[in-house]
């Protein structure tokens, strides 16, 4: 079955549910045999099986995500899933409702867990204490990877050590300090004047 989306069908806008958004009702008639349709390639069965399940697609999406835009470009993904997976649907495993709205709860929750995963690197990189700017510019700017290993083998252990769990591996001053088993005020010195020192071994102004 080719993997491209049928033309014209994707981009509806799935219809919204009313007030009241419905659990999910038994299989429409003949929603399993349009599935098998779908899988040979069949744009128009597709349209049959988009019409019946996209609105309930969108409410299952929307309770979880909760955010209407996102909503409908989550169902979207959905729907798409649908036309690119169809073949893979097995009636002796359960509904294809069943098959559907899993489809669409496992989107959903990756899309939750995706921005709670984006919001959480920017809070990190928002409330870093450690002044990586200035040290990162240089190396990225300028790529003198063995300029910089030199400089990295003029600190200490433990400086070498907190910098690069800080820098390369986006850990903070607590973190680093649990991880090395050593107190976050000695983390804090050591990681200060390890970049004082790179920042003079790269010429950095």
């Amino acid at each position: 079955m080719s993997t491209a989306s049928p033309g014209g069908l994707i981009p509806k806008t799935p219809k919204r549910p009313g007030v009241r958004e419905e659990a999910s009702s038994p299989d429409p008639a003949g929603l399993d045999v349009q599935l098998g349709l779908v899988a040979r390639g069949e744009v128009a069965a597709f349209d049959v099986v988009y019409e019946q399940v996209a609105s309930s697609v969108f409410g299952v999406v929307r309770r979880v995500i909760r955010d209407p835009a996102q909503s409908e470009e989550v169902t979207q993904d959905v729907l798409l899933d649908i036309w690119r997976n169809a073949s893979k649907f097995d009636a002796e495993r359960g509904s294809a409702t069943a098959w559907v709205m899993t489809l669409a709860h496992r989107r959903a929750v990756d899309r939750v867990r995706s921005v709670q995963k984006e919001a959480e690197r920017e809070r990190r990189v928002a409330t870093s204490e450690i002044p990586y700017d200035e040290v990162a510019e240089a190396v990225e700017s300028n790529f003198e990877r063995e300029r910089v290993r030199r400089c990295l083998g003029s600190l200490t252990e433990l400086q070498r050590e907190s910098v690069t769990l800080a820098y390369y591996g986006g850990y903070t001053y607590g973190q680093v300090a649990g991880l090395l088993g050593v107190p976050t005020g000695t983390i804090k010195t050591r990681m200060r004047d390890a970049l004082i020192r790179l920042r003079d071994c790269l010429g950095v102004a």
